[in-house]
């Protein structure tokens, strides 16, 4: 089989590996990198529960190639807290109870990110489109929903202070 040397930033650092050509972005973060807060849910892409951020966009990484992302930054849920700080959204997913078994809480947060980072007051109807990709078994959505607008009004007022 084919490897290709690739060279991707992950949650701000610079890393490199040989992979197949084959290899899913999902099992370069977990195997070969060890992160791990990246689940493998359904292997389709249906679930969400690998989803990353690919310059700021949110992915799902069972079916997207690790080769595919050669050049580019990739942000993980363990890039989401930065200097002991956790970020506004998984600062609301705490407080709002916006999870119960925790499986498909990094994509929910990463695909809340993308959101917030593109608009910063969305409507409950805007979080519920932008999270659709992302399947919850256990919480029926109300709570994470209340996250990411926690996290909206929290980013709001750390922007209006700074």
């Amino acid at each position: 089989m084919a490897t290709h040397r690739i060279q991707i930033t992950v949650n701000g650092e610079a890393k490199e590996g040989q992979v197949e050509s084959r290899l899913l972005l999902v099992h370069f973060l977990r195997e070969n990198l060890r992160l791990t807060g990246t689940h493998i849910g359904c292997d389709t892409s249906h679930c969400g529960a690998c989803t990353v951020l690919l310059d700021g966009q949110p992915v799902k990484s069972c079916t997207f190639l690790a080769v595919q992302a050669d050049g580019h930054q990739i942000t993980t849920v363990e890039g989401l807290e930065q200097n002991g700080k956790l970020h506004p959204v998984q600062e609301g997913f705490w407080e709002k109870h916006g999870l119960q078994c925790g499986f498909c809480t990094p994509g929910m947060m990463l695909t809340s990110c993308a959101l917030l980072n593109r608009n910063r007051n969305p409507s409950e109807a805007e979080i519920r489109e932008a999270i659709s990709g992302n399947l919850c078994r256990c919480t029926g959505y109300v709570n994470i929903v209340k996250a990411v607008q926690y996290a909206a009004e929290k980013l709001q007022k750390e922007e209006a202070h700074a």
